[in-house]
């Protein structure tokens, strides 16, 4: 894939001979905005929003531009290594699909077409628990295509237990814990639209499907989907777990486990203390905390706290290749994205995906070459000047 970035770029201006080649967005904003053109208000709202004022998505944002790239001439860039090596396995790109549930509110395909595109691309899904698909049948989808679990804790243990070991089975290679999400957080758009598409039976497809839930249910989940649902919301999420309890996690699965949502030091270094084998630094897109601290202005901390003792992920408003290069320069292993690519489904399904990943794989590829340098491993934080 050294020249993915040429490869792509040619595909797209081979369109200016061709009148009938079909023209997809490019930019991040461009994609965001013919999203929205076709999607229902309440479903957008769900995708773009955040907490509170959004003052959240807004800080990710601006963190990114308070750090300055600085280019280094005459090296040889003519072959550019984007491969990233991250617990065991190797992968083509530093990025990852974060977990985002509820797709079938975005496309009917949902995290099938985000599967099948993904896999394309060689790119790691992180599948959420609240799927609209099963997460069987989306790791078929994925065709062997390397993909981790994310789980949230539910109030009954033994359906969690249950969900690690349909993980395993179904060849997820590890496990993803969401830590910053215990309660429903106050997103002012989703009330204001009075829409929670968990109360219309979306995102339950893992429960739906999981034959601890449906025992415990005591009838076809689907023959009554309000007893389902009203069931379901009893049992899902946990605000009383601690970390004591992440050894529940560790007796019912042999894969590794990473924690995604810490943002500060501490955090990291108790992780480290119980034995995690990755910290994923997340405000959750600016989704959970309004006014939080943005995810890379606390990733340099992290770094420090862990020193190199375990790999560090890093999401939360990265939207083009030079942002990306920013959090690896910063000490990120791999990066997750998330709004990029559920626009990319709204907009053209598995096609859309799969190109919102072409390009940013294009983007950080000349990009890394602009810069001077020839493979992630030579970027570090002298790449960067703080504005």
């Amino acid at each position: 894939m050294a020249s993915v970035g040429n490869e792509v770029q040619n595909q797209i201006y081979e369109g200016m001979f061709s009148q009938e080649q079909k023209r997809l967005p490019v930019s991040f904003e461009d994609w965001e905005k013919a999203a929205n053109n076709l999607l229902a208000k309440h479903s957008f709202d769900y995708v773009a929003g955040g907490a509170g004022s959004e003052e959240t998505v807004h800080n990710n944002r601006d963190a990114f531009k308070r750090w300055q790239i600085v280019p280094r001439m005459l090296n040889d860039v003519g072959s550019r290594d984007l491969r990233v090596h991250l617990l065991g396995h190797t992968f083509p790109h530093p990025f990852m699909l974060a977990p985002i549930g509820l797709q079938s509110i975005i496309h009917p395909d949902g995290e099938v077409a985000v599967a099948k595109a993904a896999a394309k691309m060689g790119v790691p899904m992180i599948v959420s628990t609240v799927s609209s698909k099963p997460m069987e049948e989306i790791s078929a989808a994925a065709d062997g295509s390397p993909k981790w679990y994310q789980l949230y804790w539910n109030e009954d243990p033994e359906i969690t237990a249950s969900f690690l070991k349909r993980a395993e089975r179904a060849g997820y290679t590890a496990i993803v814990i969401t830590l910053d999400a215990p309660v429903t957080p106050w997103k002012e758009r989703d009330l204001t639209n009075s829409y929670l598409p968990f109360m219309l039976g979306e995102g339950i497809g893992n429960y739906l499907t999981d034959p601890v839930f449906c025992k415990k249910l005591g009838c076809d989940p689907e023959s009554d989907m309000k007893t389902t649902i009203d069931y379901w919301g009893q049992i899902f999420g946990n605000p009383k777990v601690t970390w004591d309890n992440l050894s529940f996690i560790r007796e019912h699965t042999n894969l590794p486990i990473l924690l995604k949502g810490i943002l500060h030091p501490n955090d990291a270094k108790l992780a480290l203390e119980y034995g995690v084998d990755g910290i994923i630094v997340s405000n959750h897109g600016g989704r959970q905390v309004d006014g939080s601290v943005a995810a890379l202005d606390a990733l340099p901390e992290i770094v420090a706290a862990v020193q190199n003792k375990v790999p560090i992920l890093m999401d939360s408003g990265i939207r083009r290749g030079a942002d990306v290069l920013k959090a690896l320069a910063l000490g990120a292993t791999s990066v997750l994205i998330g709004r990029p690519y559920i626009y990319g489904l709204a907009v053209a399904g598995e096609e859309g995906v799969e190109q919102v990943l072409r390009q940013l794989a294009a983007d950080i590829d000349l990009t890394l070459a602009l810069c001077g340098k020839n493979s992630l491993s030579s970027i570090d934080r002298s790449l960067l000047r703080r504005k």
